[in-house]
Formats: C-alpha cells, structure tokens, sequence
C-alpha cells in the first residue's frame, strides 16, 4: 500500500469534501479527527480502545518525543508504531508550534482572549538556522533546524510529517509575520530538500500555511505550498484572536492552496470548529482537548450548551442515565452519569478514563456525521443536531 489521496464528493456550494487518505498503514475517510498521543499515548487510552471507538489515525509529537525517550530509542524499537502498538495511520508535527508556545502561549491561549499573556522568551532563540530551547524537563539545551526535525520524524516513523516552521503568535505585528513567514517558507524549502534526501517511501510530509490574520500573506504562503512538492497542506500560525476571525484566516486559504492534496488544520478541533472549517476545505483536525476536559471531567456530547456538561455537577449524583443517551461507547452502555460524577468527587482515575473513552467515541461519530452531511447535502441541518 503506498500513499494517495482521492476526493470521493465535493459539495457545490462549498469547499467541502470527502475523502480517501491512503498511507502504508492504512485508508482514512476524510473529513477526520487526529486524535493526539503527544508522548506516544493518547492520554489514559490504550489502542485497544481507540481502536473500539473508531479513531482511525493519532499524532505523536517531534517536541517532546525528542526530549524523551529520544528518537533513537524510539527507532531501535522499531518506529512509533511498534513502540507503542498502533497499527493504524500516525501523523508527526515538526516540535515548530512547541517552539511558539515555550515562546508566546498557545494559539488555544488566544481564541480565548489570553493573547497579551507572554512567557518568558529566555528559553527561545529563533535563527536562520534554527530554534534553540531548553528542555522544561532537565535544562538541557537543544537546537532544532529543518533538517533535523525531518531526520527525528524519520526515526519516529509517522505516515505523515510536517516542514518544521515558526508559530507566530497574534501580538506580533505585521512584518515580523511577513519575516517569519518568509523564513518558515524557507525552513519549508530545506525540510522538503532533507526529505527527499532520506526518502525511502515510507513517510509523505506537509507543507505549512502561516501569514497571521493577513489575506496577502495567507495568499502568498498558500501558493508556495501549492508550488512545492509536498504531498499535503496544513494550515497554521496565528488564527486570529477569536473563533470568528479564525473562520475567515482559514477561508482565506482555501482558493490558493493546491486544490487536490490533504489539508489539515493544526490544534483546532471543536464540535463548532469542524463544522465551520469543512466549509473551506479542511480534511483532517487534531485537538487534544477530547482528553484534555475528560480529566477535568467534561463530557462531550451532542446537542448541548457549549458542546459539554460537567459531570462533577452536584446535579448528577443520583442521576441514572448515561453521560449522553443517543451514545453507545462503552461508557455510556455500561456506566451512569452518577457513577461517572462518583468517580471524580471521590478523586478514583476511572472517572477519567470513561470520560476519556466517551469523548474520544463522540468525535469519531461527529466525524461520520460529518462526512455523511456532505455526501447527502444536508451538513447544516447535521450541525443544528450537534451544536445548539
């Protein structure tokens, strides 16, 4: 099985569209969700039962994978997929978005009004050259250049990689955007050049989309990526300060990118995000927020305020129902909300688990309704059913 990727139906009125995403370790029907095993694990699953909830691909990250255990080791074990006993597609990010947020705070921070909230910028130093950083782990100093993030997504052994490039964060002006844009372009044109060096076949890499919240600039890194030989898109960077103008940074790079190739929005992925960027063409979406509010005890669930419910709610104690009746994951077959809200008050780590479980299963059936609203041409009456 080698890589390809086939648009199976186009929506008239839209950029949307199914597809097919083929790599060595398997086909996924797009539009899809990236599920994130930042550290080789999705947090608190096994395979086993991301396997039962219908994920179909998980990312791992360059950043931390490199920080620990090594990329070596990780090689000498065989590849992320051996290592870690996931046999389905993997995707690898280039460790660039850690360098931004060890830097400026996350894109996350901004959509929710954070953006003036800066970190200490000592632990970074972006150059021509590279990115140097010290790991929030043991101090240790590391340089990160384009050609030796693809030589470490090599040794991990991903389906899909991606050019290493500079997040820029939104408080940054204009031509610091364009510079950094100019230099992640480069960075693009080395990462892509150590690819094909090292090309055995086995991986396939993304070309990054930055340029902030500035159409010209957006339209230009979009052609760049379109006139390159990467197998794919992704679109990152800066997204805006709101999820509203994140809407029109990710619409504006829809007529410029290569209209045939996968495009993958990086660090985006509620219920609301998906269905706003399908519109403009985007196949895949990686969040690690599923987990992320399960720990917290949030459900997900379809149809309610804000996406969610805190099953730590007083109100939940001796209710019998499950975390969401129209679910049938594990959870919500076997488990009732009061239990769930049992597990969290008394401190017991299964109350995580299941919600982890139940969140993880609700994306991958949002992700169906999704792709079956477009083929059908009823995605809008879909998404009043999921997002209220």
């Amino acid at each position: 099985m080698t890589f390809a990727f086939e648009i199976t139906h186009k929506d008239p009125d839209s950029y949307a569209r199914t597809g097919r995403l083929t790599t060595p370790h398997g086909t996924i029907e797009t539009p899809n969700f990236i599920f994130c095993g930042t550290k080789a694990t999705v947090k608190g699953l096994s395979p086993a039962q991301l396997r039962e909830a219908q994920v179909d691909i998980i990312l791992s990250n360059t950043y931390h994978l490199m920080l620990s255990p090594g990329p070596d080791l990780i090689a000498e074990m065989g590849g992320l997929h051996k290592f870690m006993g996931w046999s389905g597609p993997m995707f690898t990010d280039s460790g660039g978005f850690q360098i931004f947020s060890l830097g400026h705070g996350s894109v996350a921070d901004e959509i929710k009004g954070k953006a003036n909230r800066i970190r200490d910028k000592s632990v970074l130093k972006i150059t021509e050259e590279g990115a140097e950083f010290k790991s929030y782990l043991d101090g240790k100093r590391f340089h990160l250049t384009p050609e030796g993030s693809i030589d470490i997504q090599r040794k991990l052994g991903a389906d899909l990689i991606v050019q290493l490039d500079e997040c820029t964060p939104f408080h940054v002006d204009k031509d610091y955007t364009a510079r950094s844009m100019a230099m992640s372009m480069r960075w693009g044109d080395r990462s892509l050049a150590e690819w094909k060096r090292q090309d055995d076949g086995k991986q396939r890499m993304y070309g990054i989309v930055q340029g902030g919240v500035y159409p010209d600039l957006r339209k230009e890194s979009s052609e760049w990526t379109r006139d390159r030989d990467f197998f794919a898109t992704a679109i990152g960077g800066s997204l805006g300060s709101s999820k509203e103008q994140m809407y029109e940074v990710v619409a504006m790079c829809s007529a410029h990118i290569h209209p045939s190739r996968p495009v993958h929005l990086l660090g985006i992925g509620s219920f609301i995000d998906v269905f706003s960027n399908v519109l403009s063409g985007i196949d895949t979406f990686d969040c690690v927020s599923p987990t992320r509010i399960a720990r917290h005890g949030w459900a997900l669930v379809k149809g309610a305020p804000k996406e969610r419910m805190n099953i730590r709610n007083a109100k939940f104690v001796n209710d019998g129902a499950p975390i969401d009746e129209t679910c049938d994951c594990h959870t919500c077959k076997n488990h009732s909300r009061a239990y769930v809200h049992h597990l969290f008050r008394v401190g017991e780590i299964l109350g995580m688990h299941l919600l982890s479980i139940h969140n993880v299963a609700t994306m991958t059936r949002l992700m169906r309704d999704v792709r079956k609203g477009i083929q059908d041409g009823n995605l809008k009456q879909i998404r009043n059913h999921w997002v209220v």
